[in-house]
């Protein structure tokens, strides 16, 4: 990072509880967390060890229950709901494993929806579309529906999607979850180049130690703390 430069997230002492049938439920146990610019993380660990919902909390889906949450050096925490859907839809930009693609629209409209709701110049918004899909290998696909795509298609229409606002963060929910594994190590490959070639910040949720392995960092989760760090 150059001197002076903000880190992208910063997350200090972020806890999560649930209640349960009158029991609390610790899910995360405070999480000590920055990124830089042009930082790829993974997040790993077991089924209920709080990834998801740390994923959660650091795309504004959710509040902690304590701790701070600091997006380029804003408190998140502070900033009223129409700000957050703001940051959202311009500042973030989400992959799930469940891709939610409209199947009434084709690939290029689906990509282009976020820009479309904040109303910004279609034209412009179609050539960054275009440009990410091409990159995806969708070239020729452009005008195909939903039902006329493969899992490994319809993935890089949600990864178009959550770049065509050029978010500073990236944040995706095992991406590569509901693929086969040539298919998915097509999105890995998508994936690593958009983080080299656009300096952007990327937390990944994954169970994939493939794509893990290709992250500068990889944490994981136990019991709601961080267990272990690695970078590569």
């Amino acid at each position: 990072m150059s001197p002076g430069e903000t880190a992208v997230l910063e997350l200090h002492q972020v806890h999560k509880s649930f209640e349960h049938n009158a029991v609390t439920l610790d899910v995360l146990r405070g999480i000590d967390l920055v990124l830089q610019r042009g930082e790829s993380l993974a997040i790993t660990g077991a089924s209920g060890a709080g990834k998801s919902t740390l994923l959660n909390i650091m795309g504004t889906l959710e509040p902690p229950t304590r701790g701070e949450v600091r997006f380029e050096d804003r408190n998140i925490l502070d900033l009223e709901e129409a700000e957050l859907c703001r940051l959202r839809n311009r500042g973030m930009g989400f992959v799930f494993q469940a891709h939610h693609l409209l199947p009434e629209f084709n690939a290029l409209e689906n990509a282009l929806m976020p820009a479309l709701i904040a109303r910004l110049s279609r034209p412009e918004a179609e050539e960054r579309a275009e440009e990410i899909l091409t990159r995806g290998g969708l070239r020729n696909r452009l005008t195909h529906r939903v039902g006329e795509l493969s899992g490994g298609e319809q993935q890089r229409v949600a990864i178009a999607r959550a770049l065509v606002m050029n978010p500073k963060l990236l944040l995706a929910d095992e991406p590569t979850g509901n693929l086969d594994m040539t298919t998915g190590d097509g999105i890995v490959d998508l994936l690593v180049a958009l983080n080299r070639t656009e300096e952007l910040t990327m937390v990944i949720v994954t169970h994939n130690q493939k794509l893990a392995q290709r992250m500068s960092r990889q944490i994981e989760l136990v019991d709601g703390r961080i267990h272990v760090e690695k970078r590569g």
